[in-house]
């Protein structure tokens, strides 16, 4: 599946010989400038923290604001730490939450401390023209103009001058109840499916995954209704979720990702618009939102 690249299936594409081939994805990497790279903000990066690694995940103040900071500070009063992923169902999301929210013995349940429990939605958000986009000319089913703005896949409708970010893989988002005000970010969950567009802009959106996804997307399937485990020796245990900021530099993932807003993105979408590889003999001619990679490499020392 073709989907948002992230670092370790880029490692082909980043890593690539001196000479690849014109045209390709791996040829555009290697032409790349410093300046068409950007360092992931660790005010804005959270890690969550497995006995198999790490996932890293860049979050999206400018789309959900009040999302992020309340996911901030439960992150900052350890909320997550030794709660569990719940669910894991196939070709859709995988999501963790406190295994005890919805016990009727409140004492059970994990206590919140400075962070909200619940926030007004933000499905979508205001158009601004400081807010940076890179159209895809492609079209798409879902929203009338697609494209790009700070790495993140978004939409926009010029008629009622609203815009917002996609699920596409590796979108994180805030679970909910029916009630539209009724999530707040103690329950997320991380897109490991085909791109489920139908959601956008019926749950929040804060993020996504730029390393690590593999350590999502491999878990084994829950067994109960809608992939959640159905029993405690199921679920993964969730060792912390941590600010990058917090964390000691030295102990940082130093991730940078290759900037949306400059004509090197645009090769690399014209690149996968139109495989020039040997193996393609079927030029597609059009690419889809969540089918354009965002790469992630390490940054260099």
């Amino acid at each position: 599946m073709l989907t948002h690249l992230l670092v370790s299936a880029l490692a082909l594409a980043v890593d690539s010989p001196a000479s690849p081939q014109p045209g390709t994805m791996a040829a555009v990497l290697a032409s790349s400038k410093p300046a068409d790279w950007r360092t992931l903000d660790p005010e804005n990066t959270l890690y969550l923290e497995l006995a198999a690694g790490r996932v890293v995940i860049e979050l999206a103040p400018a789309y959900a604001p009040n999302h992020v900071a309340n996911v901030k500070a439960l992150a900052r009063e350890k909320y997550w730490d030794g709660l569990a992923i719940v669910r894991s169902q196939d070709n859709y999301v995988v999501q963790w939450a406190d295994p005890e929210a919805e016990n009727a013995d409140a004492s059970k349940k994990r206590a919140i401390k400075t962070a909200k429990p619940t926030l007004p939605a933000e499905f979508d958000r205001a158009l601004d023209s400081k807010l940076p986009f890179t159209k895809l000319a492609d079209g798409d089913v879902y929203a009338r103009e697609v494209g790009f703005s700070d790495g993140f896949p978004v939409a926009r409708d010029p008629r009622s001058k609203k815009t917002w970010l996609v699920h596409c893989y590796g979108a994180v988002g805030a679970g909910r109840d029916t009630a539209t005000d009724s999530g707040g970010g103690t329950e997320l969950y991380a897109v490991t499916g085909h791109s489920p567009r139908q959601l956008d802009r019926n749950v929040t959106l804060l993020g996504r995954v730029v390393q690590g996804m593999e350590l999502l997307s491999s878990l084994p399937r829950g067994t109960g209704p809608l992939g959640f485990y159905e029993k405690a020796e199921q679920r993964v245990p969730i060792k912390a979720i941590r600010v990058a900021a917090d964390v000691p530099e030295s102990e940082r993932s130093p991730l940078e990702a290759l900037r949306t807003d400059t004509p090197a993105f645009r090769r690399l979408v014209e690149s996968r618009r139109n495989r020039v590889e040997g193996w393609f003999h079927a030029k597609a001619g059009k690419i889809e939102l969540c089918n354009v990679p965002l790469p992630v490499r390490r940054k260099a020392p």
